[in-house]
């Protein structure tokens, strides 16, 4: 039934490669009508055939097209056809409710389409208690077979027994104005979900939107491809057992009750500092049955190709259990946890990704930024390179590293980076190399972490690193690195006070003035030339233009001069006392022993 909505999965590669082909279903319209149905609570009327009405159920027994209107106030609507042919429903007006079971059930038909009229308001409800009936009905739209809506009018579903819409194989959406509000999860297909357009709005206590086949690897996705969707979820927005795709759409998630609220259990509601010593609990299962609270969730592979999300979450915001590719899009979220997370690799290609508010604000084994418009804001660290699954929530209270030692790894090999944290700025549980890109760090204020932080290397070869923070954990590139590095100490901490460096000639190679307190700012960029001389200046202003504290062309004036320096190593320390080859205060070109 899914070779033609079926999402392959590859290999990540190194670049932008796809993960997941676009669904490729042709679109269902709905022709000439076979019969109509006026229902009635006093007296359905049928004027065709294919129907059958006792009291105030209404079964369709035989596959043909289907129009419906008028009003149930205790009653069902069934479709129970031939499984090789397909069944058309035009709802047309249509309000039913049911008060003790699923008021629109397909138990049988090869697939269902049901298309909403133009201009028409259509509601279904069920009641807050089902009868036992064996074919297990949990939602108040539920089809045991594939169910495709269509159409431009309006549907509104009140799930009060448990669930909004439920397709136990394919569930595809191609437009309408759909509206569910239910009790538990909203909208679910247990082979996929698919949404192409309209105007989708989803109000749940449970998830969002979810696809939950964990039995076949082909299966359990969902694929997001256009239209306008807005959920609020008491727990995910949008759960997929396996890959989740993402290529256009206005998409809107608020989940645990936003941001304000953290995942953790026993600190809900007290988002930033974590109790120290607390047991850890995972978070990751993709089960039916899961409690994390992630707006964007998958089991196995997360791909963005584009559309617009807006994210407030009190769990991780976008979170993979495997792999997670970013190739475009726009994206702003708040998180209560993890800004984006992948527990084994991480690739952003392009887009714009504004992270205003996280635990961790970019997490992975081994993560690689080619490109995109990136801002973090995160209490603990920026970047973050470390093993195992998501413990954010069991964190120290200081923000210590969460995992041992690990491969992590962190290549930036292009984008514009710019990060602010309480803890660590650009911090590997093993290494890191830059080829190219801009990375503004404004780090912590306070000593116990830093604004750079690596356990084994960090080659740097080309781009710019500019990374302002507390002088207690200073970290610079390695001395094995291409591209030279310095780290200007000045003598105390300095509050909106530019740093500049000047060439022999006085051209300015670079000013920042960082956003925090600060007292080091480790900088790299490829006009530092071994064996010739430099100027830094702290306070005074530059002529130039400045994104994000940094200004890379213009003149610097005013100020005080630091030092003049020949800088004779790729790696050194320069202050008011002179300078120094290495890092003084930290390790000389290298990684620091694990705290």
């Amino acid at each position: 039934k899914n070779e033609d909505t079926s999402i392959t999965s590859t290999n990540l590669a190194t670049t932008a490669n796809s993960l997941l082909s676009k669904s490729t279903k042709k679109v269902e319209t709905i022709g000439d009508i076979d019969t109509y149905i006026k229902l009635s609570d006093d007296n359905t009327t049928v004027n065709g055939k294919g129907v059958k009405v006792e009291k105030n159920i209404i079964t369709i027994n035989t596959a043909g097209t289907y129009s419906i209107s008028g009003t149930l106030s205790d009653g069902q609507i069934i479709v129970n056809t031939n499984k090789e042919e397909k069944t058309y429903i035009l709802l047309d007006g249509v309000d039913v409710t049911c008060k003790n079971s699923s008021p629109l059930q397909i138990l049988s038909s090869e697939k269902t389409v049901i298309a909403l009229g133009d201009n028409s308001e259509n509601k279904i409800s069920d009641g807050k208690s089902y009868d036992e009936s064996e074919n297990n009905p949990d939602a108040a739209i539920f089809s045991k077979e594939d169910l495709v809506f269509i159409g431009t009018g309006s549907l509104e579903v009140n799930g009060n027994y448990d669930k909004g819409i439920v397709s136990k194989d394919d569930l595809i959406i191609e437009n309408g104005n759909i509206s569910v509000k239910s009790v538990a999860d909203g909208i679910k297909g247990k082979d996929s979900v698919v949404i192409r357009g309209g105007k989708i709005t989803v109000d749940a206590g449970g998830d969002g939107i979810q696809s939950y086949n964990d039995k076949e690897d082909d299966k359990g996705y969902i694929s997001l491809e256009g239209g306008t969707i807005k959920i609020t979820a008491g727990q995910d927005g949008i759960q997929a057992e396996t890959n989740l795709l993402i290529s256009d759409g206005n998409i809107d998630i608020t989940t645990g009750g936003g941001s304000k609220n953290s995942s953790d259990k026993e600190g809900w509601g007290n988002w930033g500092a974590k109790p120290p010593g607390k047991p850890e609990e995972s978070t990751t299962s993709t089960s039916e049955n899961s409690t994390s609270a992630k707006a964007i969730k998958a089991g196995s592979i997360i791909e963005l190709d584009g559309g617009k999300i807006t994210i407030d979450s009190s769990d991780d915001s976008i979170h993979s259990n495997d792999r997670l590719i970013i190739n475009s899009g726009d994206m702003e979220m708040s998180s209560g946890d993890d800004g984006i997370h992948a527990d084994s690799e991480l690739e952003i290609n392009g887009g714009t990704i504004n992270i205003t508010k996280s635990y961790e604000g970019i997490e992975s084994v081994k993560l690689t930024i080619n490109d995109g418009d990136i801002h973090v804001v995160a209490s603990d660290d920026g970047l973050n390179a470390a093993g195992g699954n998501d413990t954010s929530q069991s964190a120290g209270v200081f923000g210590g590293d969460k995992f041992s030692a690990s491969n992590g790894t962190i290549t930036i090999n292009g984008g514009y980076i710019v990060i602010d944290v309480a803890g660590d700025g650009v911090d590997s549980n093993g290494s890191i190399t830059m080829t190219n890109g801009t990375v503004i760090v404004n780090g912590p204020e306070n000593s116990g972490n830093g604004a750079l932080d690596y356990d084994t290397t960090f080659d740097i070869s080309g781009g710019v690193f500019v990374a302002a923070g507390n002088n207690g954990m200073v970290q610079a590139p390695s001395t094995s690195s291409l591209q030279a590095s310095i780290n200007v100490s000045l003598p105390s901490s300095s509050s909106n006070s530019m740093v500049s460096i000047l060439d022999a000639s006085g051209n300015t190679i670079l000013s920042f003035t960082p956003s925090k307190t600060y007292q080091s700012v480790v900088i790299s960029t490829p006009e530092l030339v071994i064996g010739s001389n430099y100027s830094v200046y702290y306070g005074g202003s530059n002529s130039g233009s400045e994104s994000d504290g940094l200004y890379t062309d213009g003149s610097a004036s005013g100020g005080t001069e630091l030092i003049n320096f020949t800088l004779s190593s790729s790696v050194m320390t320069v202050s008011s006392s002179g300078a120094t080859e290495g890092v003084s205060g930290g390790m000389k070109g290298g990684g620091r022993p694990q705290r």
